[in-house]
């Protein structure tokens, strides 16, 4: 299976190459390495490895913990092949070569591209600011892995930031800017593996994505959850 590895490191010579040989020696075969923030000495980065199903994750986390400086954040899998930003580039071009389903070509892509569990564009009413119900969120589309409900975390006030939620499970929320939705995707916590929060630069990088999104639909967002219309005989 994929697995998605998050670790903190110091960011000196010699240190990257510990861990990738630690990975190497409990079992993971890394396919992707990605560098999410390079500051104060530290450097915090994204490996996606093939593991074998059989194995133990606590014989990777204990080697990992042996190498000085080096802390794991989170080991949790992955959905898909790893992605970089040159699928948002091809997720925007489906978007807008079939806006009738634009946003739930979206939705149903978003947890692929972040190594996410599943993702809900939800919409709160235009005078959410003065209710104190929380916003009222309800669901316009959800991707097909999303439980049924969603169990959505407070989504007002509408800016971009991750939320973790008491269960442990961890959010993405951006909002489109209009219609009152938001998109939020989640990692969901189990016993066995536990996800990393989402980083700042995933959540950048899904307020582009979804920024870019409206931009292209439009209108068209403004009819999510509305009543179809019947016609007449």
């Amino acid at each position: 299976m994929l697995l998605r590895v998050r670790v903190t490191l110091p960011d000196r010579p010699g240190t990257l190459g510990q861990v990738a040989r630690t990975l190497g020696v409990s079992g993971a075969d890394i396919v992707q390495v990605v560098v999410l923030e390079r500051l104060g000495g530290r450097a915090v980065d994204d490996f996606t490895v093939v593991w074998p199903g059989a194995a133990r994750v606590e014989r990777l986390l204990a080697g990992l913990a042996a190498i000085p400086g080096v802390r794991v954040d989170g080991v949790w899998r992955a959905i898909g092949a790893p992605t970089t930003t040159g699928q948002d580039a091809e997720l925007l071009a489906q978007v807008a070569a079939n806006p009738a389903d634009g946003l739930a070509t979206l939705v149903d892509a978003v947890p692929g591209l972040l190594a996410a569990d599943w993702a809900v564009a939800a919409m709160v009413p235009v005078d959410w600011a003065s209710r104190t119900d929380g916003g009222g969120a309800t669901v316009g589309h959800a991707s097909w892995r999303a439980p049924v409900p969603p169990r959505l975390p407070e989504v007002t006030p509408l800016r971009g930031r991750s939320v973790t939620t008491p269960d442990g499970t961890h959010h993405a929320i951006t909002p489109f800017g209009r219609a009152g939705l938001v998109l939020v995707v989640a990692r969901e916590y189990n016993d066995t593996l536990c996800a990393a929060n989402f980083h700042s630069t995933e959540v950048d990088r899904l307020t582009q994505l979804v920024r870019a999104s409206a931009v292209i639909l439009g209108d068209r967002l403004d009819l999510v959850g509305a009543p179809p219309v019947i016609a007449g005989p």
